[in-house]
């Protein structure tokens, strides 16, 4: 599987580093999913202003939000696997995380989130936001050392 990034906003990032960190959740989502085949998921990294439009858009929402993801099913007569794509709001992460475990962290568990919606899990109640939560931290605890110095 193919993650690649996009950056259409102005915060300084690291990333290359950004892009092993997406990599190796690719590699999770693979095995959350397996034997599913995945082809390539986009990791758009955006602003407040640049999450709005399709939130507003797709979720009936108008404000910022965090994460946005989309999971596209195989098509037919093309290669039997799934793509996505997920929106990443780097401005929320700057923000909110100073409140939590610092703004990597935050960014980190973002585009943790998005790849663990691709795997088709919800939060839509507390137990199951609960339980993303648990698969999203043990992400990153493997990833150890990826998950820092991923903004400035």
């Amino acid at each position: 599987m193919t993650s690649n990034l996009i950056n259409h906003q102005k915060n300084p990032l690291q990333l290359k580093r950004l892009q092993k960190l997406a990599d190796f959740l690719g590699t999770k989502l693979e095995e959350k999913t397996a034997p599913a085949k995945w082809s390539e998921v986009c990791v758009v990294l955006v602003d407040d202003k640049g999450i709005t439009e399709p939130n507003r858009e797709y979720f009936g929402k108008n404000r910022p939000t965090d994460v946005i993801s989309f999971r596209y099913d195989p098509i037919p007569g093309e290669e039997d696997a799934f793509s996505g794509d997920l929106i990443i709001n780097v401005d929320r992460a700057i923000q909110i995380g100073g409140e939590h475990n610092g703004m990597d962290y935050e960014l980190a568990l973002y585009i943790a989130h998005g790849y663990d919606h691709l795997s088709g899990s919800e939060d839509d109640t507390p137990e199951k936001k609960k339980a993303m939560l648990a698969t999203e931290t043990a992400w990153l605890e493997e990833a150890g050392k990826l998950v820092h110095n991923l903004i400035g």
